[in-house]
């Protein structure tokens, strides 16, 4: 193919609003617990941040050890540990007139409530609010409310006619039919889907003789699950007519590249920033640069979906 011209690659992406320089953004997690935290992702070059998922009331989470390294990913069972939405909202209140893209990620156990903490993270100042329908290890939250389309149906609505701001469901891979969840979600009035959270997962100790987690199930994130991950958002693509944001598995810019050509519209990083640092978000973003004038694309847009034609 041919080759492009220096300074000729767009990857700037619109996105809800907003205006993002390249489409890379961290995922939902630990480093986006505290304004110090996410103004650093910020500064290192996430074009948005996800904060930690936010409840309505604080959570201790599940027992140690909830991380553990894999050779072909990540496996946690944080447990969703949270401050409550009105502490976290003195850290974002920080974040005021920072310019960052900030996405609130809520969860809940019933709409109302979700309702509630969308409406919360609104007058906070977030740009977005991500609905976390997907976390596999926590009872009573995440997959297990997020797993039935009527479920999600009812929740993204909710939210949807609380706030202005837009919505996106964060979808979960332990389903045998993840297009009915993002249809729902679209039907209700979601903006956006995000595809994928973790998978459900389990990593035993031979040599203790039980599971290497204190919650014993955990969510596998990393290398591991990105075919799953670009087979979501392929067929989401298929289903859907609102933006996909992809996450799982994404290393280099080639993954990234990879994710948008299955249709995404932008991406979210975590598993790689815990093992690298955010010093990895600028190397994917270069990477990314670097495939794309090689490939003889210009820009995002042209990309998106490439590999369905």
């Amino acid at each position: 193919m041919p080759r492009t011209a220096a300074g000729e690659i767009d990857l700037s992406v619109d996105f809800l609003g907003m205006k993002l320089r390249h489409p890379i953004m961290l995922a939902s997690g630990i480093l986006g617990q505290t304004g110090d935290l996410i103004l650093s992702a910020h500064r290192a070059g996430a074009a948005a941040v996800v904060t930690k998922s936010i409840g309505i009331e604080p959570r201790e989470g599940h027992p140690n050890p909830t991380i553990f390294p894999l050779k072909f990913g990540l496996l946690n069972a944080m447990g969703l540990p949270n401050p409550g939405i009105d502490e976290f909202g003195k850290e974002l209140e920080r974040l005021r007139g920072a310019g960052v893209n900030v996405i609130g990620s809520i969860f809940a156990s019933k709409a109302s409530d979700f309702a509630i903490l969308a409406r919360k993270m609104e007058q906070y100042g977030v740009r977005a609010v991500e609905l976390n329908l997907s976390c596999p290890h926590a009872r009573g939250y995440g997959s297990e409310i997020g797993s039935s389309p009527a479920s999600v149906r009812n929740i993204v609505k909710s939210v949807v006619a609380a706030v202005k701001i837009p919505i996106l469901a964060k979808l979960t891979p332990n389903t045998s039919d993840i297009c009915s969840l993002g249809l729902a979600a679209e039907e209700a009035g979601a903006s956006a889907v995000v595809a994928i959270n973790t998978l459900r997962a389990m990593e035993i100790d031979p040599y203790l003789r039980r599971p290497v987690l204190g919650n014993r199930i955990g969510g596998l994130s990393g290398p591991a699950i990105k075919p799953i991950g670009l087979r979501c958002v392929y067929e989401l693509y298929d289903a859907l007519s609102i933006p996909i944001v992809g996450v799982g598995g994404i290393s280099t810019g080639i993954d990234v590249a990879e994710y948008i050509m299955a249709g995404a519209s932008a991406v979210q990083v975590g598993s790689v920033v815990y093992e690298k640092g955010l010093d990895a978000i600028a190397t994917l973003e270069s990477e990314l640069r670097a495939f794309m004038k090689e490939e003889g694309i210009t820009s995002v847009s042209q990309m998106r979906g490439m590999a369905h034609d």
